[in-house]
């Protein structure tokens, strides 16, 4: 059950959570073309910090320029409404959801001169994939659905539709999450997290543009590198997976969650792996300030 907040931003100004609504008729509710971002903000003990601020900016800026809407306000103008989204309901952690959308006007594909919005919502939010999960790892279903995003630099909200049914689908059958494939049968993503596996010592990913290229993916295989960890970007098959020595989602929600079982075979030893761990752990570290070597990723609220 979501945890409400007392105000969402909407186009400059902030709104009562009840009052942030938009018409029947919204183009993107109607098409999908739009862009969002999720961003996580974390307690630490200088007060709340937000992860990777200025590059999750700068994807929904570049997701808007690939899908030509225009929001009307500046990179430092949206990092400011985010930052103040989340000091105007006083929280020391949240998740924080800005989405760029063609508003209400005319209707057909072409939306003309529709108003392009911009909205800020902040909500407290623990572990995506749960508590038990975070330390434990998850159980994930390879889905019978696809990952087809055909522009994969744009995080646009239409392209979640396949993630959406291959998450009901996971959960149904009685998995925590699902992991797609691409056209190709390579190993893609999950619902709305990027996947590594580790075998013999390296950290293996699927590369672009199989996948959105992530920002806690990134983050991840930077922290690698400087751990000395070998980091390979490359296409790989399920039964790659099955006999992997560890495996992990990463994003924004599911932060940093081991996988020990895919359809139905125990990753590794079934418990997360060393290289799991050790990421896991420096990756808490970092976003809760207590890591000098990464303080560049932190922007303080």
């Amino acid at each position: 059950m979501l945890k409400e907040s007392r105000k969402i931003w909407m186009d400059g100004k902030f709104v009562n959570w009840a009052d942030a609504n938009v018409h029947i008729l919204t183009h993107t509710m109607h098409y999908g073309t739009g862009a969002f971002e999720g961003i996580r903000c974390y307690r630490t003990k200088k007060g709340p910090a937000v992860f990777r601020l200025r590059e999750h900016v700068d994807r929904l800026l570049d997701s808007c320029h690939i899908l030509k809407i225009d929001p009307p306000f500046s990179h430092a103008e949206i990092s400011g409404a985010i930052l103040d989204t989340v000091k105007v309901n006083a929280l020391k952690e949240c998740y924080i959801r800005p989405i760029v959308y063609i508003g209400y006007k005319n209707m057909g594909l072409y939306p003309k001169d529709n108003p392009i919005r911009l909205a800020i919502a902040a909500w407290p939010w623990g572990a995506y994939l749960g508590e038990e999960g975070i330390k434990n790892g998850i159980r994930v279903k390879i889905s019978s659905f696809t990952w087809n995003a055909s522009l994969t630099k744009s995080k646009t909200c239409g392209d979640y539709v396949n993630s959406t049914l291959a998450k009901r689908e996971a959960l149904a059958a009685g998995y925590e999450e699902a992991l797609l494939l691409d056209s190709n049968n390579y190993i893609s993503e999950g619902t709305g997290q990027n996947l590594f596996i580790v075998r013999n010592g390296a950290l293996i990913t699927p590369p672009l543009p199989s996948v959105l290229e992530g920002i806690t993916r990134n983050s991840i295989m930077e922290m690698a590198r400087r751990e000395k960890i070998e980091v390979r970007e490359t296409s790989f098959t399920r039964d790659e997976v099955y006999i992997a020595d560890e495996a992990f989602f990463t994003g924004t929600a599911a932060e940093v969650t081991p996988v020990r079982e895919v359809d139905d075979r125990s990753i590794g030893s079934g418990k997360p792996g060393p290289i799991t761990k050790k990421l896991q752990g420096l990756f808490f570290k970092i976003v809760k300030g207590e890591a000098k070597a990464y303080k560049s990723w932190l922007t303080y609220v």
